[in-house]
């Protein structure tokens, strides 16, 4: 298992980079992210674009970028390789972070980089409503 850190390699930060993804990268989107990803040689790497549409408080941009790159590096050894820029959009500074890990992870699996094997069995909590316990059922002689 790779390790869970996240260092400087693992980032994109060169304006360069961001503009080569958004040009050639592939892109899928959700209402609350964009991921554009472009295929590479080297390991996974990831930027993150927050701008202040999204939440006008830097605490609310931080803990967008705080949640993403934490779900990035724990899944990084499990991506393909290559540039994967996530950009946030407004409704993603209203929604908790389990439900920016399901659609960061709902994104990765729909561009081909995560396998669908490397994701969660079962939804993150508070994305879906418990199931309701079943009733017995009926006895066909009862009556």
């Amino acid at each position: 298992m790779t390790s869970a850190r996240f260092p400087r390699s693992a980032r994109v930060r060169a304006r360069s980079d961001f503009d080569r993804i958004f040009q050639h990268g592939r892109r899928v989107a959700l209402p609350v992210l964009a991921l554009h990803w472009q295929p590479s040689d080297v390991p996974a790497r990831l930027g993150l674009a927050v701008s202040r549409k999204v939440d006008p408080h830097a605490v609310g941009r931080n803990r967008i970028k705080r949640v993403l790159r934490n779900a990035f590096r724990h899944l990084r050894g499990q991506l393909a390789a290559g540039d994967y820029v996530v950009v946030a959009r407004p409704p993603a500074g209203r929604i908790s972070g389990p439900e920016l890990i399901a659609a960061f992870h709902s994104l990765l699996q729909r561009s081909g980089g995560l396998p669908t094997a490397a994701l969660p069995l079962s939804p993150a909590p508070g994305t879906m409503p418990a199931a309701l316990p079943s009733a017995p059922a009926p006895h066909a002689n009862s009556g």
